[in-house]
């Protein structure tokens, strides 16, 4: 009768064999994840030596991948970062913009620390301490690096190159305390006045204007639309003759390396994907745009360059930067802008009207990021203390 079939990961009977200068040989047959059978063996001064180190090698050799995977614990870190990049275009799940994020924040906050490491030295408490050292510097620093990190890991413990992943165990990141801001109607005119002194071509220094800042501006203002998705506005995605005008919001702007600035078909998520009715003031804006569109196609951008080709986000706020720059008016983004419209909704119609109309599947996400809130205590508390606390007549 044959002996049974070893199972994967698993190893026979110990035999031992002693050398002439009294050393002792242990070895077993181990069958390794590929399903091959082969010998492992250890020396030791004694038997017991001999099969302890023995089975500190078959321990070690468990850990190895149980996949096709070139990794092993073994493997630098470098290798790992090229074998997840891999797989994340394999798996095409992601955008071209998050990819390339991914690996520029893997390349330029990780690969520093960790690159002359390999796997299996990198544990539970080197990406605690790196974590810390970049937090110390900012918390966006951090948690990118806290991201990429738990990826790439995570792939190599599903491949079963590791047997876990450290930065599931690794002190969690405090986030500073941070209040949104946002612009009033006062900053807002101011920021207008600004823009429309500039196109009017009374500033002589910085780039030259070609009249589409003031009207990016109001459409922002009248969609709480990112600016990637202001700029990929199509003409057969505005309505301003119906009764509601409106805008549908279904692309951006992405500018990749050695690539031409392109619109994509379609936004951020698709959560983000809306059609937004638009105020007076920013109808009006894109009625000025349409009138001086020389495409006619239904395809055409509402903001495009000279040549027709798409705007790049950088430019507009370059743009945007110069002109709020000679104004002397400070900290103005794009994003500011999609700030102060939550706010302002927020303020008037409550939360969820707010984080429908930024596109946010989570109010919580509107709430920590984008609502200033307000410092007023509501004035019908003292009416209620007059009535408690009255003084006697």
């Amino acid at each position: 009768m044959s002996r049974p079939r070893l199972g994967v990961g698993t190893s026979g009977d110990f035999g031992y064999t002693r050398a002439a200068s009294g050393r002792v040989t242990a070895r077993t047959r181990y069958r390794d994840w590929d399903g091959t059978v082969r010998f492992v063996q250890a020396t030791g001064a004694t038997r017991l030596t001999a099969e302890r180190e023995l089975k500190a090698k078959l321990a070690q050799r468990a850990q190895q991948q149980s996949t096709e995977s070139p990794l092993t614990p073994d493997s630098g870190f470098p290798d790992l970062v090229a074998y997840w990049l891999a797989d994340l275009d394999l798996e095409g799940r992601i955008g071209k913009n998050t990819r390339e994020f991914y690996e520029r924040s893997i390349r330029t906050l990780v690969l520093p620390a960790f690159g002359n490491l390999t796997l299996r030295e990198i544990g539970v408490a080197r990406c605690d301490r790196l974590l810390k050292q970049l937090a110390a510097q900012s918390y966006s620093r951090a948690k990118r690096a806290k991201v990429v990190l738990g990826l790439a890991f995570g792939l190599a413990v599903r491949h079963e190159v590791l047997q876990r992943n450290p930065i599931d165990h690794v002190g969690r990141l405090r986030q500073p305390a941070r209040t949104p801001d946002a612009l009033t109607a006062t900053e807002i005119n101011a920021i207008r006045l600004a823009i429309a002194h500039w196109e009017a071509g009374l500033s002589v220094m910085g780039p030259r204007p070609d009249g589409q800042l003031g009207a990016i501006v109001e459409v922002m203002l009248g969609t709480s639309a990112r600016i990637g998705e202001v700029l990929a506005i199509r003409r057969r995605d505005i309505d301003v003759t119906g009764p509601t005008p409106s805008v549908r919001l279904a692309g951006t702007i992405v500018s990749r390396a050695g690539e031409p600035t392109s619109r994509q078909d379609h936004p951020k998520t698709a959560r983000s994907r809306r059609t937004v009715a638009i105020p007076t003031f920013a109808a009006e804006a894109i009625r000025g745009r349409l009138s001086r569109i020389g495409d006619a196609s239904l395809d055409a951008l509402l903001f495009s360059s000279r040549a027709g080709t798409p705007l790049t986000t950088n430019n507009v706020r370059r743009q945007l930067r110069h002109v709020m720059d000679a104004a002397g008016i400070e900290g103005v983004t794009p994003h500011l802008f999609r700030r102060s419209v939550a706010t302002a909704v927020n303020d008037g119609a409550g939360i969820n009207l707010a984080a429908q109309l930024l596109g946010h599947a989570d109010p919580k996400i509107t709430i920590q990021h984008y609502i200033r809130r307000s410092e007023m205590v509501d004035p019908a508390t003292a009416a209620l203390l007059d009535r408690a606390f009255a003084r006697d007549q």
